[in-house]
């Protein structure tokens, strides 16, 4: 899942960021309200994790703006202020939870599940196309009761191609949710993990469910859907 994560505090921002990237997530990062404004406008975040205190704009005026622009992208906020007022603003702010700094990375990737558990239809932990789990929490797959262990990286492109089943999504979406970077046309990574991908999740004699699109790019979904 792609996550915008707004703090000016460099070293916070990078502690959060490795601790988001070491759990599958793609992270940009903001340093004052303008860019993340200027972000959260321009790619479809799957959640953003907003410091309330941050130079130009602060995290509430960025939700508020958001908000009005009928972008209902779930926010985290971030801030040392613990008094009830501010979260109350918070929240009225158009604010989805709010996590007091100091806080542990357990609890913050705690939250953010939450957050995205509300965002799908499921109510509970697993993506499921067909025979095929994910477990989002245990971070493992099964198809046909059989278990299938994934990398990160594997388990991150498998995510994001089960969200979005059964419609395709291109390579350029694919670099830019699973790798966090802009899509280079000369790249090989997504048809080498695809691959890879392909030879665990369908085994010979199963239906084939990672399909290639010519021109589009690669969906999950039965034969025939």
């Amino acid at each position: 899942m792609r996550v915008l994560l707004a703090e000016d505090v460099a070293k916070v921002a990078e502690h959060i960021r490795q601790g988001l990237v070491a759990e599958g997530y793609a992270v940009d990062v903001a340093t004052d309200g303008d860019e993340a404004l200027w972000l959260a406008q321009l790619h479809p975040y799957d959640v953003l994790v907003l410091d309330v205190m941050m130079p130009s704009k602060d995290g509430f005026t960025v939700v508020r703006h958001l908000r009005r622009k009928q972008i209902t992208t779930p926010v985290l906020f971030l801030t040392s202020r613990a008094e009830v007022e501010d979260r109350v603003r918070g929240l009225d702010a158009g604010g989805d939870d709010y996590l007091t700094k100091p806080f542990s990375m357990a609890e913050l990737l705690a939250r953010l599940r939450a957050l995205l558990r509300r965002q799908r239809p499921q109510a509970n932990n697993l993506l499921r196309v067909a025979d095929l789990e994910l477990d989002l929490v245990a971070h493992h797959a099964t198809r046909r009761g059989e278990r299938i262990e994934l990398t990160r990286r594997e388990f991150a492109l498998l995510e994001f191609l089960m969200s979005a089943s059964p419609r395709p999504v291109s390579k350029t979406a694919i670099v830019e949710h699973v790798w966090d970077q802009h899509f280079d046309s000369q790249t090989n990574v997504v048809n080498v993990y695809i691959k890879l991908l392909r030879n665990k999740i369908d085994r010979p004699g199963w239906p084939t469910l990672l399909h290639t699109i010519r021109g589009v790019g690669f969906a999950l979904r039965e034969e025939g859907t």
